[in-house]
Order: structure tokens, then C-alpha cells, then sequence
């Protein structure tokens, strides 16, 4: 389940760095689905993570929960940073706004959950 879900994420997190290049979906001022603030670093950011995750997912269950443990934790730090820095850039390079941070905060829990979710096992009968 965890190396499924490592995959999922990672082809979810390609989709969104490849949609923020697209001019229709992601206009001039830079609103992917005119909620999410992105440029191009931040879909850099989006595409290298997607990489990761798949290869991850790829490699089996141990690295799978290690990358959902270290991003858990990275985008718990990324949304402080996003309520400290409010609607500018992340340390003056990735576009952010307050829907970014409301979802590394939501990415932290659900990554966190794909951790210490004893998957595998089966319920009491």
C-alpha cells in the first residue's frame, strides 16, 4: 500500500509540475486553477519531488515510508514558512499563498498518515 500510494503521489505531483507550465491552466499572474500560486521554481520543486516519490515507490516500502517521513517533515517546515512569509515568496523564490500553505499543511498530515498507519494489518474480527 505505502509503495501505491509513494507511486500515486509522485505521478500527482509530475501532473501538477508539468500543469503550472501550461499557459491555460496556470495564466500570466502565475494562479495554478486561479487558487495555487506557482512559478517556475515552484514547479521545478513539484516535478523534482514527483521524481523522487516514483522512484521511491519504485524501490520498495522501507524507502517509500523514508521519503513520506522526510517530506511529512518538509512540508510541515514549508507550511511555517508559508504563514511566516504570508502571500510573498518562500525565502524569495517560490511563489506562495495562504491556499499553498493551507495544503503542505494538509500534504504533512495525509504523508505523516502513510508513515505510522499500521498498513498490513488486520482488524480484530
Amino acid at each position: 500500500m505505502v509503495k501505491a500510494a509513494a507511486i500515486l503521489v509522485g505521478l500527482i505531483f509530475l501532473l501538477i509540475g508539468i500543469v503550472g507550465f501550461v499557459p491555460a491552466i496556470t495564466p500570466a499572474n502565475g494562479m495554478l486553477l486561479r487558487i495555487f500560486h506557482v512559478n517556475t521554481a515552484h514547479n521545478i520543486v513539484h516535478l523534482a519531488s514527483g521524481i523522487v516519490f516514483l522512484l521511491c515507490g519504485m524501490a520498495g516500502t522501507g524507502p517509500s515510508q523514508t521519503f513520506f517521513r522526510i517530506f511529512g517533515i518538509i512540508f510541515g517546515v514549508v507550511a511555517l514558512l508559508g504563514f511566516f512569509y504570508g502571500d510573498n515568496a518562500l525565502l524569495g523564490i517560490v511563489a506562495n499563498n495562504t491556499a499553498d500553505t493551507w495544503l503542505y499543511v494538509v500534504l504533512a498530515v495525509v504523508l505523516f498518515f502513510f508513515v505510522f498507519y499500521p498498513f498490513g494489518i488486520k482488524a480484530p474480527v
